[in-house]
This record gives C-alpha cells, structure tokens and sequence, in this order.
C-alpha cells in the first residue's frame, strides 16, 4: 500500500477488519460517527472465561431457590422433630423416671448410680416445665394484649424490632443455662466441686425458661395486634422490616460457616414464626367463639407473611453467594451436616439429646415455646366432662403419631443424606486430642467437604465411637465405682455398629414416605 499523505487519515473498518485510507479534508462527520457506531463489532469470544462465569452466577442464581427451600424444609422438620418432642416423649420418659425415683427404696442401692444421667435430665426438663407453666398463669394475655394495642404504630414497630434481638440473646445465653444445670446434676460425684450447686442453676434455668416465655408471649401480642388491626399498617411495617434484612446481610463478606450459621437462623426464624402464627390464629378463633368464617378472613395475612419470609430468604440468599462466590451445592453440604448431627444423636450412647443438639446448632429452645403453647390452648379451649377427656387423649396419641411419624421420614432421609455424602466413617472415628481442631479430609474429591468447623463441632459433640461388638447373649456390665478412669468411662459408652444397622432401617421406609 501507499504511504499516506498529510491529507490522508487512517480509518478502522470493523466490518472486514481492515484499515482504509479515505480521504479527510472536510474534517469530522456526524454521519460518519453515526455509521461507525452502527457497524462497529466486538466478539465475546475473546474474553470467554469471563462470560462463562457470568453464565454460571445466573444458574447458581436460579438453583438457590431449590436448594434453600429443601436445606429449609428439612431443618423445619428436624425443629418440628424436637418441638414435638417436649409434649410427647418427654412427658413418658420424666413419669418413667419418676416411677424409678420412687421405686429406688424398694430395689435398693446397688449401683453407684441412682438414676441414669438422661433420667435426671428429663426429670429437670419435666419439672421446669411444671413450675413454668404454673407461673405463666399469674401472666395476664388479655391484659398484655389490651396494652400492647394502645400504643402507637410506629413505637409497636420499634418493640417488635426490640423483641427480635431479646430473642437471639435469650436462645443463645438460654442453651448455655440448660447446659451448664444438665451438667452439674450429673457431673461424676468424685470430681473436685467447682460450681454453686444443682438449686441454683436449676432456679436460674427456670427464671430463663419463664422470661422467654413472657418475651415470646409480646411478640405473639404484638402479632396479634398487627392482624387485628384496621388497616393492616402495622402489619406492612412489620413485614417491610424483614426486608430492611436483606440491605443489612447481602453486602457483607460470608464465608462458608457464617452462610451455614445464617441458614440455621433462618430455619428457626421460620418455625418460630410458624408457632406464632399458630398462636395468633388460636386467640383470634377462641375471640370469635370458633366461628370458621373468620379463619377464612385470617388466612390471607398469614399466607402473605410467611410468603414474604420465603422471598426474603431466597433474595437474600441469591445475592450472598453471587457476591461471595459460593456455589448452589453448598446447602447439599448443610444438609449432610444436619442430618449427621441426627443420625449420631440416634445411636444407643449418645452425648446428648437430639433436641438439646438442635438447640445449639439452630438457636431454638423448644422448652419456651412449648410453655407459651401450652399457656394458650389450656386458656382458649376449655376441657369439660369425659367426652373432653377422651378427645384430649386421642389429640395426645396423634401427637405420638405424628412425632414418630416425621422422626421415622427425617431419619430416613438422614441416612441417605449422610451416605451421600460419605460420612458414615465419621460416625465410628476414635477420638484424638486435635480432632476438633483438624480439618477434616476430603471423603469425595469430586465434592467440596462441609465446612471444617461444622465438622469439627459435629465430631466434638455428637460423633460417637465403637469398639469389636459383643456377643448378643452376654448381659452388660454393672457401672463401676465413681473412682475409674475417664479413659474407661470413655471405652465403656461407646456404641457398637449395630447402631447404625438400626438407624439404616428406617431409610427405605423413611424414603417411602418422604
């Protein structure tokens, strides 16, 4: 090509990827920018890691919903699981210990032990919840309520915002309280004492359970208010109010285990929320004399306020793994976790309950709940003559019905879960003293492992251990004195692998229903 001259320019023509020479003596030209705007190309190709991994944040965007809302629905169930707990099982096994308190004269004293360390547990839980329904009846609701509503909107607003922190507080010191009484009634006679005594935790776990109680009876109140109220402003403003969460969550830095920490927070808030609404139905009908008609008027508000949870809980759960690069698959993770947890709690030794397991992991103490429930449906349904008596028991046997019921299809699906994510060998790992502090290996290389500290907590608390099983006809051996060796105490609890044969079980039929 010729050299250009002075008057002569360098064009780019995008359409062939060429350079022109034309001739520019009459300076610029909108026509010309024009064109060139339109007939100027780019290829994505070019950068095409770029756009793939865009791509991908929309399919990750897309599969959030799916993914939460099963990590969700399986923990309401596990929560269901243990609420449920507190009015079925509990109530046997404190009468069973009981009984074995009472029959201890007459069988004597031959073992080191009066009663069972769970026995003594349930014998506090029982007792807790007596003196705390007792108390809860000096607590005036209709007076509560009358108070609440002659308030202004916006000061409801601000106690309802108030009630909410309370009650992450009250979960989170609350567990610590049960824990710390559990432990001081059955902690080993022979150790050195180093605590105030079983009557004072116990007096300070029952003042915790009371308070709670009265601080979820405000929330149900205010509530209650919301939806009575004429123009549902109240209402608006307390569901605006879950919105307002997702500038305050979605542009902060997460990792792995705080996403794992949110998600349980999230699925307690719901079933408490759940338990609320409950409430508030039940006063509302007990107000209108049962009328069905006016259960219809309710059930358009309470649908409206826990859609909006959902889509609070999946905006926000979208935009915090496109923000952190997080992948969908990492609530499968959470989920294996969970049913970890319920799996080992399950075995024929375990550390602890499973409710008291859920209680740490999500924050929920079911016990509370469980007395303001009971507070309410003895107050609005009146229970005369036999033919009450009769309902109240067959309303007890399908409670029973229902607990065993969603354990047998929780349990079920935990199996499956936990192999799927080739953790059974967990379950029968000997302990060593930088167990909870290793992270732990990778079981499946073509998955991301769960969190390290979730399993590291896991193992901490609910992982349990086995030894060579033991021939099924010999008779298991009497406690030894208070003086052995903690090394022995450890050997002697531990559960055999016929446990999880027990547990798997109820996949296939678990799996059935669910």
């Amino acid at each position: 090509p010729a050299t250009p001259t002075k008057n002569r320019s360098q064009n780019f023509n995008c359409q062939n990827n060429v350079i022109e020479y034309s001739d520019d003596s009459d300076g610029p030209s909108l026509l010309r920018f024009m064109c060139a705007e339109l007939t100027r190309g780019y290829f994505l190709e070019h950068n095409e890691a770029k756009y793939t991994e865009r791509r991908e944040r929309v399919y990750t965007c897309m599969r959030i919903p799916r993914e939460l809302e099963r990590l969700m629905i399986f923990g309401f169930f596990l929560c269901l699981d243990a609420f449920l707990y507190v009015f079925t099982l509990l109530p046997l096994r404190t009468l069973l210990a009981f009984l074995r308190l009472l029959t201890i004269p007459c069988c004597g004293l031959g073992g080191s032990r009066f009663l069972q360390p769970a026995q003594v547990c349930d014998l506090l839980k029982g007792l807790i919840m007596v003196l705390c329904y007792s108390m809860m009846h000096y607590v005036d609701y209709a007076m509560m309520y009358h108070l609440i509503r002659g308030q202004s909107v916006i000061k409801l607003y601000i106690i309802y915002n108030m009630l909410e922190v309370a009650d992450r507080l009250f979960s989170s010191f609350g567990q610590d309280i049960l824990d710390a009484l559990y432990w001081t009634a059955t902690e080993p006679k022979s150790r050195k004492r180093a605590h105030i005594g079983v009557i004072p935790h116990f007096f300070m776990a029952v003042f915790y359970v009371f308070l709670h109680a009265i601080l979820i009876m405000v929330q149900a109140s205010t509530l209650n208010v919301a939806f009575n109220s004429h123009n549902k402003s109240l209402l608006t403003i307390m569901m605006s109010n879950n919105f307002v969460e997702i500038k305050g969550s979605v542009f902060k830095k997460f990792e792995k285990n705080n996403l794992f920490q949110m998600s349980n927070s999230d699925i307690k808030e719901r079933f408490t929320n759940s338990v609320l609404l409950l409430i508030v139905c039940l006063r509302n009908m007990e107000q209108f004399s049962w009328n069905s008609d006016h259960l219809w008027v309710l059930l358009p508000d309470v649908l409206i306020v826990i859609m909006s949870e959902v889509a609070v809980d999946i905006v926000k759960h979208a935009f915090i793994t496109k923000f952190n690069d997080i992948t969908a698959d990492v609530y499968s993770e959470y989920k294996a976790s969970l049913a970890f947890e319920l799996v080992s709690s399950r075995q024929q030794n375990a550390y602890t309950d499973y409710s008291d397991s859920v209680a740490r992991r999500m924050g929920f103490i079911p016990l509370p709940l469980a007395v303001l429930l009971i507070r309410v449906v003895m107050s609005s349904v009146k229970i005369q003559g036999a033919l009450s008596s009769v309902c109240l028991l067959l309303f007890y046997l399908g409670l029973i019905t229902m607990k065993v019921l969603n354990n047998i299809v929780i349990l079920g699906k935990s199996c499956r879960y936990v192999k799927e994510a080739n953790m059974e060998g967990k379950l029968f790992e000997r302990p060593t003293a930088q167990t909870s502090k290793q992270t732990p290996k990778k079981a499946n290389p073509t998955k991301s492992p769960p969190p390290s500290d979730i399993l590291s907590v896991s193992q901490t608390h609910v992982i349990f251990f086995v030894t060579s099983d033991p021939p099924p006809d010999s008779p298991p051996k009497p406690e030894e004195s208070s003086s052995e060796t903690p090394q022995s105490t450890e050997l002697k609890h531990r559960a055999t692998k016929k446990d999880l044969l027990e547990i798997d079980r109820f996949t296939i039929c678990g799996n059935r229903i669910g």
